[in-house]
This record gives structure tokens, sequence and C-alpha cells, in this order.
């Protein structure tokens, strides 16, 4: 046996039984968005971290410089904005390839310090370290919250509201489209209509505003970013909760773009949207009697539009999708998987590649 025939879960499981993970002040740890850490009676402290690898994550050919270290920050700000967080700091290790210009380098911290003063984020520190086999961007990300507002994957209940920030299939979109033109450049004709699923891609928008909206309504029961895929990240959410899920195809919200760029290579909308990955959206549960002015008011103070798109059912029931033909499919949670999706390389396998036996869910 080795890690890839485990995968990610399997070998977060396996670490679980060896690494020391038990404190009365850590509150939420391996196993969420973010670990949350007891401060005082209602201060929480939220820390993160994710490691961006070229040739896994991203490729150069595909994004400048700027794009990498934006990006890098953007998916950490990401986990802070699935617990309903503020993000306040962060430490940034990188690993530099010896003959990287001085002029990409520059860019990368260009990148980070845009982000970063978006969103009110202190750089406080980092490491930097010589890389034979590519860059490599390490982010340690810090954040607070309250007791009252912390949201985690472990709290939907049977007959709570499914609800998403954004579209969903945008990113993985994104980047079929710039392969498909790398391979073929007579695909090309599709980028200019298409350059929003591009920046989905290399330039996500994290939801800090709609996490701190949808936390503050206190009628937010769960909450989890959309990094593997819905259907993957959905699955993560019930298996914390103990609960099963029913969503529903037609209310899902693709973006306009998504059709016609996916009839380009021959796969469906659909799929795209349920297993590709690295949307950065917010997928959160709501109470069954959440009124209308609260989700009209979570929807404005979020900055994007939030789509209800299904139920939570008891565990027995199992995930499903209710098709456009009514019928109720068994929805697996595929996705990605560091340690068994294909890599990320050019005009090759793709994160988030989509398998046979995962195309009809």
């Amino acid at each position: 046996m080795n890690i890839s025939d485990l995968g990610e879960s399997g070998l977060i499981a396996r670490l679980k039984t060896i690494l020391p993970t038990a404190s009365p002040d850590l509150l939420i740890g391996i196993g969420d968005d973010c670990a949350a850490i007891k401060l005082d009676d209602n201060r929480l402290l939220l820390a993160t971290c994710d490691i961006q690898v070229e040739g896994e994550h991203f490729h150069r050919y595909y994004f400048t410089p700027y794009q990498i270290g934006r990006r890098a920050l953007a998916v950490n700000l990401s986990d802070i904005a699935a617990m309903g967080g503020k993000p306040t700091f962060v430490f940034i290790s990188l690993g530099l390839p010896p003959d990287l210009p001085t002029e990409d380098f520059d860019d990368l911290q260009r990148g980070i310090a845009d982000i970063a003063n978006e969103f009110g984020v202190i750089v406080a520190g980092g490491n930097l370290s010589r890389s034979p086999a590519g860059l490599i961007v390490d982010i340690f990300l810090l954040g607070e919250t309250t007791s009252d507002r912390l949201l985690t994957r472990s709290g939907a209940r049977p007959g709570d509201r499914v609800f998403v920030t954004g579209h969903l299939g945008a990113s993985i979109a994104g980047l079929r489209l710039l392969q498909a033109i790398h391979a073929n450049p007579d695909k090309s004709e599709l980028a200019p209509r298409s350059s929003q699923l591009v920046t989905a891609h290399t330039q996500p928008t994290p939801r800090i505003a709609a996490g701190q909206a949808i936390a503050a309504s206190g009628w937010a029961t769960a909450m989890i970013d959309i990094s593997d895929g819905l259907a993957a990240d959905l699955g993560h959410l019930c298996e914390q909760s103990g609960v099963g899920a029913e969503i529903r195809q037609t209310s899902l919200p693709i973006p306009p773009e998504l059709p016609e760029v996916a009839a380009a290579w021959g796969v469906s909308p659909l799929d795209l949207a349920l297993y590709g990955g690295e949307d950065y959206e917010l997928l959160f549960i709501l109470k069954p009697d959440t009124s209308d002015a609260v989700i009209a008011a979570i929807n404005e103070s979020a900055g994007v539009t939030i789509t209800e798109i299904g139920r939570i059912l008891p565990k027995e029931d199992g995930c499903r999708l209710l098709s456009d033909s009514v019928a109720r499919i068994p929805l697996p949670p595929r996705g990605w998987d560091h340690f068994s999706s294909p890599p990320y390389e050019v005009g090759g396998g793709v994160r988030g590649e989509l398998k046979e036996d995962s195309r009809n869910p």
C-alpha cells in the first residue's frame, strides 16, 4: 500500500492516530476548514494553512507570478470565510527555484500584497528556501471570530436548507479553456466570451463578507468552502454532521458561459458544477424556518448572489441528486483528491479530471 491507495481522507484519518491532536483549548481541530482555538470565554483564534505546489496546483504557463501570489492567499482566506471569521495575520513560506527572475519574485509579492490589503491582512513573517523542483508557496493564515458566530461542518440537521454563493463549475471550466487553447489555438475564439471563467480559476474571490454575513445571521447551522467540488464538499459536510442531502439539478447556479465552453470539449456542464472543484464558493446550511427577510439580508451583505439548491435529509437517505427529469440519483462524494487525481499539467491531466464512472452521478 502507498499513499495514493489511501487518498487524502485516508491519510488524514491515519495521522490522527499518530499525532497529538487533543487539548481543552482546541475547540475545532483536524477535519474542518480551520482550527479554532479558545482565547477567552468569547474570542476564538482561527488558523489554517495551505500549500500551492507548481505542477500540482498551478503551472506558470497559465498563471502570471502576480496571480500565483494572489491565489495562494485567496484559497486560505476562503477557509477563514467558511468559518464565518475575520482574517488577521499571515505567514508566508516560499520555495524558490534558483533561476526564478527577480521581477517574477516581486510580482508574486505584489499579488499577495494586493489581496492582503483588500481584506485587511498583515504579513507577520515567513521563510525562504531554495526549491530544486519548482515554485512552492506555503501560507499559514490566522483569523478570529467569536464563539457565538463560529460555523463548522458538523451542525447540519435534517430539514435544513442548502445554499451556495456565486456560481459552480467556473474554475474548472476556465482551466479546461486554457488547456484547450494551448492544445488547439483554433479554440481561442472562445476566450473573449469566457474571460470570467478564466478569472474564476486564476484569481478566485474569497467570500469573506458572505461568510461573516451568514455567521452573523444566527440562522446558519453549518458551512464549508467548495474547494474539492460541490459533490465532494457536500459529502464532507454530511459526514461531519451525520446527515444526508438532496440537491436539485435545476437549481444549481451554472455560469451562463459554461454550456458553450463545456460543449467545446464534449463534457456536461453538470459534471463541471458537481465535480470540478476550486470554485472557492461557500456551501452553507440554514434552518428550515429561516425567513425570506433573513435570506435577503444575507444576500445584500454578502456581496455575491446566494442560491438555495437543496435540503438536508436523514443520514440513511444518503446524498442524492434530484435530476431535471425528477429522478433521484445517488450523488457520491467524488471530486479532487491530492493523491489520486491527475496532476496539473500543461495541456494534460487537470485538477478535478472527470472519470468515466463519474460522468453520471
